[in-house]
């Protein structure tokens, strides 16, 4: 069989960063792609179409020791989650043609281990495909397994979510106090939170984007609320509860046709427009969740 040879579009990480990450530290470039599988293999070979910008990938541009997630490569492509469209397949649970969502890089072409790089099929095709880079895919199973899994939210009960340090001034509208507070933020935001707190609230800690690019991390305050209001904050990943997805996308899918769940993207056309839209997370330039449109199929 020949070798089919194609141009490959990619954003490198050019360096391990230090501090707030620019667009200089990443690179656009043209590389050849051979897209075979090579026989008796596993591989699978993917045109990405959406891939998801998300803080936790600014930690993993510095150069990690014992964390849950690997420092990117220098000089190789950047990965995160994506959506991408099966072009060939060695793995018998994939064919030419499924659209996927799961571990990508950010290139127009990928090739991956399906099995490695957690790849999803999708079958509900009918609601955006970038949705699965956010809340049908892994980031949006983040925020509601906290909820559902840790903290259960019950009737009646106020629930605060924060994406943003600014959101400090928010918590004025929360006179009587927060039953269950979703923590993707930390520093100031946490140590407001924690005052405000209800006795034997909840706190789902998922992420501290106020911290990541901050060379010597903040200290928390207030932590004696937890024990004089008897808080429970526990921190969790969204890879320990991928047994619950098939049950988490029969709640939200009908919630979203049904218009109860509204969700805002902020999509960037073009991946030469990935490095800026990546650095617009940790400046607030993102209104909704922030998604690179690579090619609409």
């Amino acid at each position: 069989m020949a070798e089919e040879v194609m141009n490959n579009k990619q954003i490198i990480l050019k360096h391990y960063v230090e501090g707030y990450p620019k667009e200089s530290d990443m690179e656009f470039k043209n590389n050849n792609i051979k897209l075979n599988v090579p026989e008796g293999s596993n591989v699978v070979v993917l045109k990405n179409l959406y891939l998801s910008c998300d803080p936790y990938m600014r930690s993993r541009m510095s150069k990690l020791e014992g964390s849950y997630v690997q420092s990117f490569t220098p000089g190789s492509p950047i990965t995160g989650c994506g959506v991408a469209k099966v072009l060939k397949s060695g793995d018998s649970n994939f064919q030419e043609g499924d659209l996927v969502w799961g571990m990508t890089g950010w290139e127009e072409y990928s090739i991956v281990t399906a099995t490695q790089s957690a790849q999803f099929k999708i079958h509900d095709k009918n609601v955006p495909l970038s949705y699965y880079t956010g809340i049908l895919g892994m980031p949006g199973m983040t925020a509601y397994v906290g909820f559902y899994e840790i903290c259960s939210p019950k009737k009646g009960e106020t629930v605060f979510v924060s994406a943003a340090s600014g959101a400090v001034v928010s918590i004025r509208y929360f006179p009587n106090g927060i039953d269950i507070y979703f923590e993707n933020v930390g520093g100031k935001m946490l140590d407001a939170v924690l005052v405000n707190m209800k006795l034997r609230g909840r706190i789902a800690v998922c992420g501290m984007i106020s911290q990541y690019n901050l060379e010597k991390t903040e200290g928390v305050h207030n932590l004696f609320c937890l024990i004089t209001k008897r808080i429970r904050m526990e921190g969790f990943l969204v890879s320990d509860h991928y047994h619950l997805y098939p049950k988490y996308l029969e709640m939200i899918i009908p919630q979203i046709k049904g218009g109860n769940v509204v969700y805002v993207e902020d999509i960037a056309e073009g991946l030469e427009n990935a490095p800026k839209a990546l650095v617009g997370l940790f400046y607030g330039r993102n209104v909704g969740k922030q998604v690179v449109m690579v090619s609409r199929e």
